[in-house]
């Protein structure tokens, strides 16, 4: 009997035992699913002109409705300064330019992706004034009521190279060149009116859209400068060229361009 009672013990011992190490291994197994389940979050980098400031907060909190496990990384700036980054090594998926120049340049350096290089949207240049200064038309900016015009650097900032082919085109450069105050981008315009530092400036129509301390005096005739196209594309360099293509599709998108209007810009024809 007594045989009998210590294997019976050793049998439950054994029995708790072998059940324990199930549960443990059965655990680790459960563990492991719940962990191969999670999606890895991922970080997109998205270089894009400053005119799209405001425009890009929106886009990104629609985007995350799209895909909740890619977070945008921004950086603004201008497109000469931004395609130069990129030439550079800059870490960049999506590119979206104020001007054809600064992609067609990395086009030829073979730095995007095939097929991704895309007009996303279009825009309008104004002239826009302190709220006490008037301006009746374009010819106004050469007379001594205005001892400033701000516009952004022509050799990087593609708002500046409109303005000033505006300038060349209705004759008034020469007449108003020593005038001129060079922004390092679009948004610095628009702040040098604000301030009064400048009493008018060229930026885009969607800068305007929402800015306090400035006025709209005229919208630039469209033949006076080349067409204001925005192109976005996917770099080759990317690693994430997957999510970069879903987020580009996303700006094209009817979602995407609703935002984009409401900013101000333009759906390319």
């Amino acid at each position: 009997m007594k045989v009998l009672k210590k294997l019976g013990v050793m049998g439950l011992v054994l029995g708790l035992t072998m059940g324990a190490v199930g549960c443990s291994s059965n655990s680790g197994s459960d563990s492991k699913k719940d962990d191969t389940s999670k999606k890895e979050a991922v970080t997109l980098n998205v270089s894009a002109a400053a005119s799209l400031q405001e425009a890009m907060k929106e886009l990104e909190t629609k985007f995350k409705e799209v895909d909740p496990d890619v977070k945008l990384e921004v950086n603004l700036g201008s497109s000469g300064s931004l395609q130069q980054q990129i030439e550079q090594g800059a870490a960049c998926d999506v590119f979206v330019s104020a001007g054809e120049k600064q992609m067609t340049a990395l086009a030829d350096k073979d730095l995007l992706l095939a097929d991704t290089n895309k007009t996303l949207l279009t825009n309008d240049l104004v002239l826009v004034t302190g709220k006490d200064t008037e301006i009746k038309d374009l010819d106004s900016i050469a007379t001594d009521d205005v001892e400033k015009i701000a516009i952004g650097d022509p050799e990087s900032v593609p708002a500046g190279k409109y303005a000033k082919e505006v300038l060349d085109n209705t004759k008034l450069y020469d007449k108003v060149k020593d005038k001129l105050v060079l922004a390092k981008d679009v948004k610095e315009v628009l702040s040098w009116v604000q301030q009064g530092s400048a009493e008018v400036g060229f930026v885009y129509l969607s800068d305007t859209v929402g800015a306090d301390k400035i006025k709209v005096a005229l919208t630039t005739d469209k033949d006076t400068h080349s067409a204001i196209n925005y192109p976005v594309a996917v770099l080759k360099a990317s690693e994430k060229q997957d999510k970069a293509k879903a987020f580009e599709d996303f700006l094209l998108s009817s979602d995407g361009q609703a935002i984009l209007e409401k900013y101000g810009f333009k759906k390319a024809k």
